[in-house]
């Protein structure tokens, strides 16, 4: 329980370091932060598998990359979904979504270990 509060946590401030990099996407505070980890992470759990089952022809054609499409579609509909995290465009949302997971495994990475993370 407390590994998920981490991981939690370590998300929330991936997603609050985003407009520090992409400066069309903001973010109202910690709290909406919070919220959208939680929303994304069930988007991603529950959505995204069946999106990508869907989409596998086009995605085997493209060699995997459409995947980074539907990563960035899925952020831009929690964007939509909640209030205080703004997210300019597709461009934004793929930018962010490649720098949301890059930011969130280097801080997972450094705060939980090699042993922690398996």
């Amino acid at each position: 329980m407390m590994r998920l509060l981490v991981v939690w946590l370590i998300n929330a401030v991936a997603l609050l370091l985003l407009p520090y990099l992409v400066p069309s996407i903001r973010m109202e505070g910690i709290l909406t932060a919070l919220l959208v980890v939680v929303i994304l992470g069930l988007v991603n759990t529950l959505l995204r598998p069946l999106l990508i089952l869907l989409t596998l022809p086009v995605t085997l054609l493209t060699l995997g990359l459409f995947i980074f499409v539907i990563n960035a579609l899925l952020f831009l509909m929690v964007a939509h979904w909640v209030d205080g995290f703004y997210v300019g465009g597709f461009w934004s949302a793929l930018v962010g979504s490649l720098l949301y997971s890059f930011v969130s495994w280097l801080l997972s990475a450094l705060i939980l270990g090699k042993k922690e993370r398996a």
